[in-house]
């Protein structure tokens, strides 16, 4: 299935690992051990509510490099990863994922065009699971590796049959918020529910929390604060929201460079702040 000494399929129930994956409906594809968590919480919460919903995550990047402090300072880059990973494999446990996938890929090797061992990787885990609708980092993200993940993950399914690719391709916040995009172009998660739920599987992440980053506050912050900002004339109908970015456009049309994607968004963005302050001069 995987064949890199450092790839692994960790099933929370026990089941088979190809059962496991087959059944999954949601799949987030993400860089870094945690990034699942603070970008997919969409499709965990409706695996978590319904159980005709499967929802599984890949990691690809092996999860060294991150900046750290404190305890976590005294630990070797094998250490870390091992830790990672392990709080990755708590968060899929608690989240009652179907599967989480571990492909074990430097960040180097991530950001490189056309890295045909990686591409495999992704095809081989999209024709085992086939799922409706995929997570992954949005265009827009500034994060060097995110962006490299979504560009592999799309270089692996633009080499699909359209029939075989997912219903929807949804690039999510992580490393830059989308609330930016016009509203109508906004793909709008309502997140309202199980919030000690979401707390737990941020909190999992101790090595990055205690580590020096605050991503329990920041993650459920942003939530809170797109429910509250969203609509500047209306009262609040969600306590938590998160926000997409449609990426589907990107598999109907394969010749439609990411590159041109977004900056039709941005333009479009440019124009609504510019209309309105010529509007109200």
């Amino acid at each position: 299935m995987f064949e890199r000494e450092n790839q692994q399929v960790y099933v929370p129930d026990g089941s088979d690992p190809l059962e496991a994956l087959g059944r999954t409906t949601h799949l987030c594809v993400a860089a870094h051990q945690d990034d699942i968590e603070i970008m997919a919480v969409d499709g965990i919460l409706r695996a978590f509510d319904d159980p005709e919903v499967h929802f599984s995550g890949c990691i690809v990047g092996d999860g060294r490099g991150f900046p750290k402090k404190g305890h976590y300072e005294q630990f070797s880059p094998d250490e870390l990863v091992a830790i990672r990973n392990q709080e990755q494999k708590n968060a899929a446990r608690i989240g009652h994922y179907s599967a989480q996938v571990f492909l074990g890929y430097p960040s180097k090797e991530v950001k490189q065009p056309g890295n045909q061992a990686l591409i495999d990787d992704l095809r081989e885990l999209l024709r085992l699971t086939q799922p409706d609708v995929i997570y992954t980092h949005n265009p827009a993200d500034k994060h060097p590796t995110h962006i490299g993940v979504l560009l592999r993950l799309l270089e692996a399914l633009r080499g699909m049959p359209r029939e075989l690719q997912p219903k929807q391709l949804l690039g999510c916040e992580a490393w830059r918020d989308l609330d930016w995009l016009p509203d109508d172009k906004k793909v709008l998660f309502d997140l309202s529910s199980h919030k000690q739920l979401q707390k737990e599987l941020v909190e999992v992440f101790e090595s990055q929390i205690e580590g020096g980053k605050d991503y329990t506050g920041a993650s459920l912050g942003r939530r809170a604060a797109h429910a509250t900002f969203f609509q500047s004339h209306a009262t609040d109908t969600v306590n938590a929201m998160g926000f997409g970015m449609d990426l589907t456009p990107l598999l109907d049309d394969p010749q439609l460079d990411p590159a041109t994607f977004v900056k039709s968004l941005l333009l479009e963005f440019q124009q609504e702040v510019l209309d309105l302050i010529e509007k109200t001069k």
